[in-house]
């Protein structure tokens, strides 16, 4: 009996070995986990036909790659030039890319089509930059190059993967209207180059574009072109662009609202030099009116003693010159807490020994019952606080009091203390401690100019902040007393117009932006310490 079940279990133990060698088997073939990630661009294999074929005849083109590819918003990316009234087709499948033609090419054509960021492979996105594929319908191939750099004007610092482009002069009238037909980017340095270029005349442009459509139509967007046409009948190197946003041609309100304290904002697209507000449609009220302008003189507050108008038509002008009307409405339910809101410079809890206690109102005061303005070094109320009115600007007003470093102080106005034709001020309050002067530090600048020209010496905080400009005509001292620690460098504008500020260019009047040098040297400037530091300017 027991042969027998021994006899039975031999197929069955022996149909379990069996299964486990198949089981094993199968996860022996299993693809590894893990690994580092691929982050190689996918690699040209084959080209049908050949880059740089002459008499070109096909109706398509075949790029055969060493791994899937995907295309990537082509219609923006990939661009061929000369243009084609009829773009051709693009069409991705594994590791081959078609490109079909649906119009007819010129004779005697050097052909480039620039693939830009719009090929990658197809799982991890690795993009195939800048690849290019020439081919001409003559007997001979175009090969004159532009090569050169772009840098920021104002921090003169390299500008990687921008747009640059070429426009035939024949074709100007393209500009800001269409993209361009000859398109390349800057690579990680800055540079570019265009190759196989025919002879011809040619404007030079680099673009940092916002809405991706390769057309500059925004003075929000950053350019930079070439003053003078370049000729191209050798080679050209070394060419050196220069980003900037330049202003608006034509002036514009950019906003326009009634704020919920019944204050009027108004924002501009352009600089104002000698700004000024009138209402067209009610005189009685324009006679009332009090108008406040900022520092830069894009924007502009309004104060009216009543509100009841259902439209009210402004007209912006600049000296005696108008610059525009607009007009301005409102519903008769809108309603208005006509009242004054406080702010001040306290930052986190702190107040520099420099500056004072500075409260900005929201509304011009008329009158100020200073007596109702309470100061405290934790719960002992304080005498001798003085309140000093800005005079440059109705809405500011200066704390001063022998402020001193670890005392616990706190501000108290109580409510009604600003009285204003628009409302009164609601009770505010704060506590700060005063800034210590370990956080604070000297700084003088030497500095040697090349001539006897305009410059402004800015000093830059944190790479971006203007801190300070000094007007200089001649070498000498510049003394920066108590500044707030932290890294800064120096920015020199070559003020060519003696208007002591930096002037951004101008496509359509040509105008390159004014010249900016900045120092490498990054100053470190510590606490308590006494710096100096030798600028040497370069000539321009």
């Amino acid at each position: 009996m027991a042969s027998s079940v021994n006899s039975l279990l031999k197929p069955l133990n022996l149909c379990r070995f069996s299964l486990f060698l198949i089981i094993s088997g199968c996860a022996s073939v299993q693809q590894p986990t893990g690994g580092p990630r691929d982050t190689d661009a996918p690699k040209v294999v084959e080209l049908k036909p050949e880059n740089l074929t002459r008499n070109f005849k096909e109706e398509k083109i075949e790029i055969i790659f060493d791994e899937f590819v995907k295309l990537i918003d082509e219609y923006k990316q990939i661009s061929i030039s000369p243009s084609l009234a009829k773009l051709p087709e693009l069409r991705a499948k594994k590791n081959l890319l078609t490109i079909s033609f649906a119009d007819s090419l010129e004779r005697n054509t050097t052909y480039t089509i620039n693939f830009g960021k719009g090929l990658a492979d197809y799982n991890e996105g690795n993009i195939l930059r800048n690849f290019s594929y020439v081919f001409s319908t003559g007997n001979i191939i175009d090969s004159l190059t532009i090569s050169g750099t772009v840098k920021n004007s104002l921090t003169t610092k390299i500008e990687p993967e921008l747009l640059v482009f070429l426009i035939p002069t024949t074709q100007d009238t393209i500009f800001g209207k269409k993209p361009a037909n000859i398109i390349t980017q800057t690579d990680s340095a800055g540079n570019f180059t265009f190759k196989n270029l025919r002879s011809d005349t040619y404007r030079l442009y680099a673009l940092k574009e916002q809405s991706g459509d390769r057309i500059y139509n925004s003075v929000t967007e950053e350019i930079a072109f070439l003053t003078e046409p370049i000729a191209l009948k050798t080679n050209v190197t070394q060419v050196k662009l220069e980003t900037f946003k330049q202003n608006a041609a034509a002036f514009q309100v950019l906003d326009k609202r009634i704020e919920p304290d019944g204050r009027i904002a108004m924002t501009f697209n352009q600089t104002v030099e000698t700004p000024s507000l009138n209402i067209l449609n009610m005189p009685e009220l324009n006679s009332k009116k009090e108008t406040e302008f900022n520092s830069t003189g894009d924007s502009a507050y309004l104060w009216l003693p009543e509100l009841a108008f259902d439209s009210i038509e402004l007209e912006i002008k600049d000296k005696t010159k108008s610059l525009d009307t607009v007009v301005i409405r409102r519903s008769k339910r809108d309603t208005y807490a006509r009242i004054i809101t406080i702010a001040d410079n306290i930052q986190n809890s702190g107040l520099s020994p420099l500056s004072g206690l500075i409260l900005t109102l929201s509304s011009p005061a008329s009158k100020i019952d200073v007596s109702r303005i309470i100061l405290l070094d934790d719960s002992t109320t304080l005498k001798g606080l003085q309140v000093t009115a800005d005079s440059t600007n109705q809405r500011k007003y200066k704390l001063s009091y022998p402020w001193k470093s670890g005392r616990n102080y706190s501000i108290r106005i109580n409510e009604n203390t600003f009285i204003g034709t628009y409302g009164n001020n609601k009770y505010y309050t704060n506590k700060f401690k005063l800034l210590g002067e370990n956080l604070y530090g000297d700084l003088s600048l030497i500095v040697s100019l090349p001539d006897t020209a305009n410059y402004l010496i800015q000093l830059i905080k944190s790479g971006t902040t203007i801190a300070k400009t000094t007007s200089l005509t001649h070498s000498g001292r510049i003394e920066y007393k108590s500044i707030p620690i932290g890294l800064y460098n120096i920015r020199v504008v070559y003020d060519a117009n003696k208007n002591g500020k930096w002037d951004t260019g101008s496509v359509q009047k040509n105008r390159q932006p004014e010249k900016i040098w900045n120092s490498n040297t990054e100053i470190s400037l510590r606490p308590n310490w006494d710096l100096e530091e030798p600028i040497l300017v370069p000539p321009l």
